[in-house]
């Protein structure tokens, strides 16, 4: 059954309420995360002169907004929860935008680079080719889209108070591509691991210039 306006506002709300009760410990166990990979991924595939324009789609608590600030980049934040917002401001000094990512509004033809690490798989699968065409939107001709999500087969739904979606390659690129996107590169993560013990699909995608 497809989900309703109802269920869409319940989504949201559940899984960003989850984040800002955990806002601290969540921050706790992710701050040391090393990403520099992630980060590597979309900045060498940028072909535009630096600085860039960058946007970290769901950024937390502002880990890599800081990272891209200190490596001279202007970063801007985007952020549902409201606590990991402010935590996100507090910490990288950036502009964070609070949205819901069902809730878009992003000015068009903006980024450089959309840097979307461990946030869209919280996106329903139904509302996930929209949200594609918004941030490929957000882009400028020419502009990177990098994602990690942990991978699945299509298993959706609740995970607690958590709304997920796992997808395997195939079906990713089926709907990166369908939003208008052209397949760059993807790796598996943590690197060096066999590829059962890698649980993030991390793939790089360009806006074409036309």
């Amino acid at each position: 059954m497809p989900l309703t306006a109802e269920d869409l506002e319940r989504i949201a709300a559940s899984t960003l309420s989850h984040y800002d009760r955990g806002a601290e410990d969540f921050w706790a166990a992710t701050r040391d995360h090393d990403v520099s990979q992630n980060v590597a991924a979309l900045l060498q595939a940028i072909e535009a002169p630096p600085p860039f324009a960058i946007l970290d789609f769901g950024c937390g608590p502002g880990r890599d907004l800081l990272t891209f600030k200190r490596l001279g980049h202007l970063a801007i934040g985007l952020e549902g929860a409201a606590r990991l917002a402010e935590m996100a401001r507090a910490h990288s000094g950036c502009e964070v935008l609070e949205q819901n990512f069902l809730e878009l509004d992003l000015p068009p033809a903006r980024f450089d680079g959309v840097f979307a690490n461990a946030a869209l798989f919280h996106v329903p699968a139904q509302e996930l080719p929209r949200v594609l065409r918004e941030l490929h939107a957000t882009l400028k001709p020419g502009g990177v889209l990098f994602s990690s999500n942990p991978r699945g087969e299509g298993q959706e739904g609740w995970s607690g108070a958590r709304y997920s979606a796992f997808h395997d390659l195939e079906a990713w690129q089926g709907y990166v591509s369908g939003a208008g996107f052209v397949a760059l590169s993807h790796y598996y993560r943590p690197a060096g691991l066999p590829r059962e013990q890698q649980p993030w699909l991390a793939s790089v995608w360009r806006k074409p210039m036309g």
